[in-house]
């Protein structure tokens, strides 16, 4: 029930939906309230100009990128890998019969190279299908294709194919691979998302070794373009609602992990 609802909220709260609302009400508004409306068009006007010309997106993203840096020394041997999904697309794999990655590729390409540095670790890719209408079409069957197109062992993965977001990533792939205490495992997930999914596995008792990648921002903050900005807001607040709701329900202990020494 709970992610029926988070979807359904989330096509309320994304930034481009709700400009596009904005844009709706000033038109109906020109009609009506010809007066009025100036209001609203002025209301949208010094919004786009925020988005576009002040780094505020950027700069909170910046908070969720930056709170778990990578780590400058990696163990000799790890026990596992772990890469969250997100990053395929199985709508157009199914429409084009190819597979396609989108912004967050950087996930897959960190875990096939840590998958040659650490030969003997286990590799767990965890990733249904996030969609709220289409869970036949899952991402796993589509990253099998990716990872043999490029000549990587597939076989070597152990594929969960039934998690529809962060909270399942950790619950359903810790009860598949069942890590032993005190076993070392890399999770290897986007920079922004890094937060969230270090307070569910802690909050499943599965303590993991934070591998950020897939950044969006650079070390300082530039002027945005609007569109950029606009993709930054919406990343930015599903975030954040994300963290305000799973501490909410109990799945993570704090608001805002942060690293362990």
């Amino acid at each position: 029930m709970s992610f029926a609802i988070s979807k359904i909220l989330w096509c309320f709260l994304e930034p481009g939906d709700l400009f596009l609302i904005g844009l709706g009400i000033a038109v109906v508004s020109a009609w009506l309230w010809p007066i009025k409306s100036r209001y609203v068009v002025t209301g949208l006007a010094v919004i786009a100009l925020i988005v576009a010309f002040l780094p505020f997106s950027e700069a909170f993203i910046g908070s969720l990128e930056n709170r778990f840096p990578q780590p400058s020394v990696l163990p000799a041997e790890v026990d596992g890998i772990i890469v969250l999904g997100g990053f395929a697309n199985p709508e157009i794999m199914a429409a084009r019969g190819q597979p396609t990655l989108n912004q967050d590729a950087g996930r897959l390409i960190a875990f096939i190279e840590l998958a040659h540095r650490y030969p003997k670790a286990k590799l767990v890719f965890t990733g249904g299908s996030g969609a709220l209408l289409r869970q036949d079409l899952k991402e796993a069957p589509v990253v099998r294709a990716l990872m043999e197109q490029v000549g990587f062992d597939s076989h070597r993965v152990i594929f969960e194919n039934e998690s529809r977001n962060t909270y399942e990533n950790a619950i359903m792939s810790k009860a598949l691979v069942q890590p032993a205490p005190g076993s070392r495992w890399v999770l290897v997930t986007s920079a922004w998302h890094m937060p969230r999914s270090v307070g569910v596995f802690r909050a499943a008792g599965w303590p993991i070794i934070p591998y950020p990648v897939s950044y969006n921002t650079p070390s300082h903050l530039e002027r945005l373009q609007f569109r950029l900005g606009l993709d930054l807001a919406g990343i930015v607040l599903h975030e954040f609602v994300g963290m305000i709701a799973y501490r909410l329900m109990g799945r993570t202990d704090v608001f805002f992990p942060a690293p362990q020494e």
